[in-house]
Formats: structure tokens, C-alpha cells, sequence
């Protein structure tokens, strides 16, 4: 296991100290959301030159963290044609990118039938996940010719929302550069919950050949829902995870998610000490 954080919940600074602060924190991989993170210039399409994935790719190598993942956090289903078409060809930028990084996945959730990006039943809908396959086939087509591996990240307010319309997303496009990023939580709500341990085991039975990476964090029961905390402050039980992670899938990158400075590393040793212990 590759242990890494998202670089934008490291303090606000320039990428070249968040990494630093990320390697003495004792972290591997890191996920880049570059908008996220870079503020100083731009990352713009046409900013992710050849010269600039050099220049990140040598930042990264001194400061030995991989790249775990590109984000690139777009909706694919935005029923507003010319917006969709920008999307599209930001995530062709992203891949574009990724190729010259070496990074390990580009990633990106699902999306929602609606130009705000926001949960509505429809969502869950036959017409939402054609119109989602539709509209990610370009995509993975273009990754295949750039040889690199676009991952989707199952959400539950989201059109690919449990393990069963992941498989379906993979069948349909049938490609070895589609994949997917596990991240146990995105597939809880207030709802289901309680059920966690018979979906995440359904998730690793129907997915786990075609997990490329990892995410990690916690939940906690609020007012209004499920509330995202650091692995290791809520009410998660990452026993089946970390089994499954050390039994296949070794020296996969795993990300943190929703820590903040004060709690990182704490995080970081809590999700280290399960590995440890864990027999496989």
C-alpha cells in the first residue's frame, strides 16, 4: 500500500511546498486536483504543455510522492450541450497530460442530469446511465490511444451510484483502460448505512479486479446526512478494505481524504497500524 493525501487538504501554499510538507508528513502518492491546488499560473488546457508536465513530474520525483491520480471532477452528464463539450475536452487535456506525468490514473466521478451538479432521483435512472456510458465512451477512447487508465469514482448521489451500475459502466465500454476508484464511503448515505459491511463486501465481489486506487476516509452521522471526516474519527470499519488491499492489491495507491492539517499524519498512522496488523 501507497499511502498519499489529496494535496489541496494540505495548508494553503504553492504546489512546491505542499509537496514538501506532504513528504516530511511521511506520505507516498498524492491526488492532484491542479485547479485545486495551483493558483500562482495558470492550468488552463492550454497551460498543460509538455514543458509543464516536465517541471511537475521533476517536482514530484524530488520529493519521491507519486502522482496517484489527475482529478479532473466534471459532469459528463451536463445536459447542456456546449458546456458538456467542455468538459469533454477537459478531461482530453487531462489524459493528454497524464501521459507525459506518468501519473497513475486520471480521475472523476459520474455526474448528474442537471448543469448543477447536484443530486436528484433521475439521477439513479436507466436514461442517466446511457446518457453517462454515451458521453464517457469518447473519453476512454482517447485514454486508450494515450495509453492511459481513466478511472470512475462511484458516488451515491451520483449516476453511477452503487457497485451494480459500476459493472455495467465497465461491461458496456469494455475497455482495459476503464477502471475505478474505490472509495467506500462515497458509497453510503443516510439510507443505507447501516448496511455498510454487505455493500462494501458487494463492492470488492463485483469490482475489485478493476480497482486501480484506493480512497479513504471516515463518516459520521449529522443532521442532515452522512458528514465526510478523516479516517479514524467516525464510524468506519476498514477491516474488509485493508484485507483486501494487502491480499490483492499490495502496492496500490491509497489516498486520504478529508483530513485537515492538525489530523493528517494522525490519519495517516491510524490507516498504517491496520495494515500492519493485518494478516492476510
Amino acid at each position: 500500500m501507497q499511502l498519499g493525501i489529496r494535496l489541496h487538504d494540505i495548508k494553503k501554499a504553492p504546489l512546491e511546498e505542499r509537496l514538501k510538507i506532504a513528504r516530511e508528513q511521511g506520505f507516498k502518492c498524492g491526488h492532484l486536483a491542479l485547479s485545486k491546488v495551483i493558483s500562482e499560473y495558470s492550468v488552463a488546457d492550454e497551460a498543460l504543455t509538455p514543458g509543464f508536465a516536465c517541471y511537475l513530474k521533476r517536482l514530484f520525483y524530488e520529493n519521491h510522492i507519486d502522482i496517484a491520480v489527475l482529478g479532473n471532477y466534471l459532469n459528463l452528464a451536463n445536459p447542456n450541450e456546449e458546456s458538456l463539450k467542455k468538459n469533454q475536452a477537459r478531461y482530453l487535456a487531462h489524459i493528454r497530460f497524464a501521459s507525459l506525468l506518468g501519473c497513475g490514473v486520471v480521475g472523476t466521478e459520474t455526474g448528474a442530469v442537471n448543469e448543477g451538479y447536484k443530486y436528484e432521483e433521475r439521477n439513479h435512472s436507466e436514461e442517466a446511465l446511457e446518457i453517462f456510458i454515451k458521453n464517457v465512451r469518447p473519453v476512454v477512447e482517447y485514454a486508450e490511444k494515450m495509453g492511459v487508465i481513466f478511472a470512475i469514482e462511484p458516488v451515491f448521489k451520483h449516476i453511477v451510484c452503487n457497485p451494480e451500475r459500476a459493472r455495467r459502466v465497465l461491461d458496456d465500454i469494455n475497455s482495459p483502460n476503464l477502471q475505478i476508484i474505490f472509495d467506500p464511503v462515497n458509497l453510503l448515505d443516510i439510507s443505507n448505512y447501516q448496511d455498510r459491511e454487505k455493500i462494501i463486501h458487494n463492492a470488492i465481489d463485483l469490482l475489485g479486479q478493476d480497482i486501480a486506487m484506493v480512497h479513504i476516509k471516515d463518516f459520521k452521522v449529522g443532521e442532515k446526512g452522512l458528514d465526510s471526516v478523516a479516517a479514524g474519527t467516525g464510524e468506519m470499519d476498514y477491516s474488509e478494505i485493508i484485507h483486501f488491499i494487502k491480499a490483492r492489491k499490495p502496492y496500490v495507491h491509497v489516498t486520504l481524504e478529508n483530513t485537515v492539517p492538525e489530523n493528517a499524519v494522525e490519519s495517516r498512522e491510524y490507516i498504517q497500524k491496520l495494515w500492519d496488523d493485518c494478516e492476510v
